[in-house]
């Protein structure tokens, strides 16, 4: 043989965008989260809705966020602690059957037009419910794939919960118009599609692995603590995603620029809900599709960056097309962030810390949302609309800026198939 001769080189590894969508128990999964999605989504258009007309009252609307992340913030450390040591696919399926029931009282509460005071208890017990099915429900995704498919799940999760969240939130709307503002039937439709994903979640063979039970006692429930502050990319991801959300997040105000800024109705109300959601699952079918990223920490960075940047411009806005534009370009940049979040969760986290570490990850994700819309809400009280939401954007940048300069090691982060690196 002539020693000028070699052997071809191995092609590479081509990139299978549908890896995950190969496994049985991931399909089920998937699935169950977008008809929940779907639901949760056209709910909080309902509950929205109604919380405002009854009240006409910015701060109400802020208060329903507020009544749903004090029970997460008090409940999800213990609640990871159980994750961890008991059947995390029976919490999952236990407390989805509670958060039924609470769509079944909100539907009863719009067919008898009750007082909005009973709407912000069932609100809580749903915030409890939450508060342990978010634990639970996040780990059940590494019983589905093997861990080099990680990645990939995570990005599908995301595509099937924005595709969920920008239908859900237009059908809501359009409901809500086609019956002439009562709120009811979609309470009972999200009761219909929770009864569906209850069986889906049934139907999944994996989850039922119970780790070692131990009790629990204050190291063992704060350990996800003690976990993050030991891996600083994962908390400053966790912690500029909250604040940009906490800070930039205008979601509970639009019922406000529907009505009396950009004058366009429940069917606008459906739409400006969607098109942030829109944006997120087209961007996350370019990444699922696209190889994994080589820059993440940068690239998440600058999308932070963008969604504050698109806060300020949706804020100031008067023109019904540049607002659906900037929220559809919001959720699209905030979809990168989220797959990024998402990943590290699931490859940083070992399995017997994962309940606790995701129980963090809930009162950090929680607090920006439910704690958003009560911050939203309070400075649009005092300050009015359009310069609470400006001032949330601007607040946005300034917190990728100091994130940017505490953490050196999200700046630096590469693939996230090797985050350490």
């Amino acid at each position: 043989m002539s020693d000028s001769f070699k052997p071809s080189p191995p092609p590479p590894k081509q990139h299978d965008p549908y890896a995950a969508l190969r496994y049985r128990d991931f399909r089920l999964l998937l699935t169950a989260r977008f008809f929940s999605s779907l639901g949760d989504q056209m709910l909080a258009v309902a509950i929205g809705w109604q919380v405002y007309m009854l009240t006409r009252s910015s701060l109400a609307l802020g208060i329903v966020g507020l009544v749903q992340v004090l029970p997460v913030i008090f409940f999800s450390l213990p609640a990871g602690h159980l994750s961890d040591h008991a059947n995390r696919k029976l919490i999952t399926l236990a407390t989805r059957a509670i958060l039924t029931l609470c769509s079944v009282a909100y539907g009863c509460f719009a067919f008898f037009h009750t007082p909005v005071w009973p709407i912000f208890v069932f609100l809580f017990l749903a915030g409890m419910a939450s508060a342990y099915n978010g634990p639970a429900g996040s780990t059940l995704i590494v019983y589905t794939v093997p861990e080099e498919h990680f990645a990939n799940a995570a990005t599908w999760s995301s595509n099937s919960w924005q595709i969920a969240s920008a239908l859900g939130p237009a059908l809501g709307g359009a409901g809500i118009a086609l019956m002439h503002g009562s709120t009811t039937g979609i309470y009972f439709a999200d009761v219909a599609l929770s009864v569906v994903v209850l069986a889906m979640l049934a139907a999944i063979k994996g989850g039922t692995e119970v780790q070692q039970k131990k009790s629990a006692t204050l190291q063992s429930v704060l350990a996800g603590i003690h976990f993050l502050r030991e891996s600083p990319v994962l908390l400053s991801a966790i912690t500029l995603d909250m604040f940009a959300v906490l800070l930039g997040g205008a979601t509970a105000l639009l019922p406000v620029y529907a009505t009396k800024i950009l004058h366009v109705g429940p069917v606008g109300l459906g739409w400006m809900r969607a098109m942030p959601s829109i944006g997120a699952s087209l961007m996350a079918l370019f990444i699922a599709h696209r190889r994994p990223f080589r820059k993440a920490g940068q690239a998440f960075l600058w999308a932070v960056a963008g969604f504050g940047v698109c806060t300020i411009v949706f804020g100031v806005s008067h023109i019904y097309p540049l607002s659906l534009a900037m929220l559809f370009i919001m959720g699209a940049l905030d979809n990168i962030s989220v797959v990024v979040r998402s990943t590290l969760m699931l490859v940083m986290a070992p399995d017997e810390m994962r309940g606790r570490v995701s129980a963090v990850n809930s009162i950090f994700v929680s607090s920006s949302n439910e704690l958003g819309a009560f911050e939203s809400g309070l400075t649009a009280w005092l300050l009015g609309p359009v310069l609470a939401v400006a001032a949330g954007g601007a607040g946005t940048i300034l917190v990728v800026i100091a994130c940017a300069l505490i953490w050196p090691q999200l700046r630096n982060l590469g693939s996230l198939q090797s985050p350490h690196s």
